[in-house]
């Protein structure tokens, strides 16, 4: 899922933007992290010794693509497929796709619930200990053995946060929890297979446990061989099923072109009336001129049934909507009740940790169509880059980014190599910037994922503020939507998106949530209608996937929703 000039270095925080402090308890649970987080990296260096083999094994991938690997491997769940499409025309080199995970973990607040093979743990979490500890503990008990050839992704925890998470990383905080979906759920891949775009090829990848209890422990031989078996046995497991025949599956076609005899089957129910989002937007519009905060996302939630399988509704977004993070959690009955699904499309990065120590932002924020004609094409560019309004809140962005990092890295590292260059899709084009930092030695990717989150094109500007601006606004929870989506990796690395352009399903329910950026001069009845086209361009491929009648009605104006939608972020 990968992939991913005003040039300062190091420059001190803009306090106009930066968060605001917490006080005296956050700084105790600052010490608190800190001093546990010391306590797990000693724990795992204390020999150097590895407890985590990756066995691999390489298998030809010319007849098969990401999907047909997960549809014969999806019998195991829960189960993911991870696919990217760089810049909106370019495959990435790496799809993901993990099954049987070893654990499970899901939080509740500060219940933690531990899933394995052998049944369910309940863990309460102290009030002084943030819940990311309890994860960052899980990956401290291994020490990855160094193996060249590796993918970016080998094994680790994958999932997502919730937009709520945050109340647990800012004090000054108290957002109400989702009564219906976990804070997050995380998956502990040890068993990843990696489909190699370049080379055509699948990477089967199981890592040996050597002991699961204290990293650079001794190991005897033997334990050494039978967590090799056990991975090599894995590995024998994936290839048979890799052997079978592809499942049948209905043909996604965006093209098909007859009106079907339900119009209203694209209908969506939201949780806010066009006058309440309204008021909404005027409230907010109050807080900005009274000084507040600069500009404030607000969201509704749209919701309608589906007889559509989750994952052909996957597909369908795929096509319309191929975005550098694309994404498919089949979380089975993990969060209770009904099954829960999470399918995106996400244009934009959240954050990036790469080599345990870069770590990198790529705001975006400013779009135009694109033109088929070159000409006019270039035209559309300069046009967004020259517009005043567009070139404000990507600088405001990019400042919110920089602020973020220089929480936590090294002074004097944190620059803006790229500012405002134009990236093309397939449907528009976007203004972007890169932000990159060097991550404290004394830090980790937990604390980056802390220290951004969440992300401020979908919270505002001052964050603290605007978010509880919004909390006091939307009067309701998030959950998923504009939270993180992606990967803690086995060897410290990650790589996130911010959860947008994305569809909850839970049972044959499908949630999707979509916002609109307001400034002082914003539209109620625009940013209400922006929300709304947002929506429906994800409704488009729940249509699609539930048969031949509605996915005729999807396609038509499929095209139009889609740049629709990419226009406004």
């Amino acid at each position: 899922m990968l992939n991913s000039a005003f040039v300062a270095n190091g420059t001190a925080p803009d306090h106009r933007l930066a968060r605001q402090s917490g006080g005296n308890g956050a700084s105790a649970n600052r010490t608190g992290r800190i001093v546990e987080r010391l306590a797990a990296q000693a724990a795992a260096s204390k020999t150097g010794r590895p407890n985590l083999i990756p066995v691999v094994r390489e298998l030809p991938a010319d007849l098969e693509t990401p999907v047909s690997v997960y549809l014969k491997l999806a019998g195991q769940r829960p189960c993911f497929l991870l696919e990217s499409i760089t810049g909106g025309e370019q495959i990435a080199r790496y799809s993901f796709i993990g099954v049987n995970p070893s654990q499970a973990f899901v939080l509740r607040g500060r219940t933690l619930e531990r899933h394995t093979a052998s049944g369910l743990m309940v863990e309460r979490l102290p009030a002084d200990r943030d819940p990311l500890d309890a994860l960052r503990a899980e990956l401290a008990r291994y020490t990855p053995a160094p193996t060249p050839g590796l993918p970016r992704f080998a094994g680790g925890l994958v999932g997502y946060l919730g937009y709520e998470m945050t109340r647990f990383f800012e004090p000054s905080l108290s957002l109400t929890p989702h009564a219906d979906l976990p804070d997050a759920v995380f998956l502990l891949a040890d068993t990843v297979i990696a489909f190699d775009h370049a080379f055509g090829r699948l990477l089967l990848i199981a890592n040996a446990r050597l002991n699961q209890d204290t990293a650079g422990a001794e190991v005897s031989a033997g334990a050494e061989r039978a967590a090799r078996a056990d991975a090599q046995a894995r590995l024998d497991a994936l290839e048979r099923r890799l052997a079978d025949p592809l499942p049948p599956r209905p043909t996604i076609d965006i093209k098909t072109a007859a009106r079907p005899s339900q119009p209203e089957q694209a209908e969506l129910a939201s949780n806010m009336t066009p006058a309440q989002f309204a008021e909404a937007v005027r409230r907010a519009k109050e807080h900005i001129a009274a000084g507040d905060i600069f500009q404030v996302v607000l969201s509704q939630r749209f919701s309608r049934e589906t007889s559509a399988d989750p994952f052909d509704i996957y597909r369908a977004l795929r096509r319309l909507n191929p975005s550098p993070y694309m994404f498919f959690f089949d979380f089975a009955d993990l969060a209770g009740g009904p099954p829960l699904r999470l399918i995106g499309a996400s244009p934009e990065m959240h954050v990036r940790l790469e080599d345990g120590r870069q770590a990198a932002l790529r705001p975006i924020a400013g779009t135009r169509p694109r033109s088929a004609n070159p000409e006019t094409d270039l035209a559309l560019e300069h046009e967004l880059l020259a517009d005043p309004k567009e070139r404000a809140e990507h600088v405001m962005l990019v400042d919110l980014a920089r602020n973020d990092l220089g929480r936590v890295c090294e002074y004097g590292t944190v620059r803006t190599p790229e500012l405002m260059t134009v990236e093309r899709y397939s449907h528009v084009m976007h203004i972007v910037s890169h932000v990159e930092g060097r991550l404290r030695h004394d830090l980790d990717g937990f604390d980056l994922v802390r220290a951004t989150f969440p992300a401020g094109t979908v919270s505002g500007a001052p964050k603290i503020r605007a978010m509880q601006i919004i909390d006091e606004l939307e009067g309701a929870p998030r959950g998923p939507y504009a939270g993180a989506v992606g990967y803690f990796s086995y060897d410290g690395s990650l790589d996130t998106c911010i959860a947008i352009r994305t569809l909850v399903m839970r049972g044959q329910t499908v949630n999707v949530q979509a916002g609109a950026g307001i400034v002082a001069d914003s539209d109620p009845a625009r940013e209400y209608q922006e929300t709304v086209n947002k929506a429906k361009a994800l409704a488009t491929a729940v249509v699609m996937a539930e048969g031949d009648g509605a996915r005729e009605q999807a396609s038509k104006g499929a095209e139009e929703r889609v740049r629709g939608e990419r226009m406004r972020g």
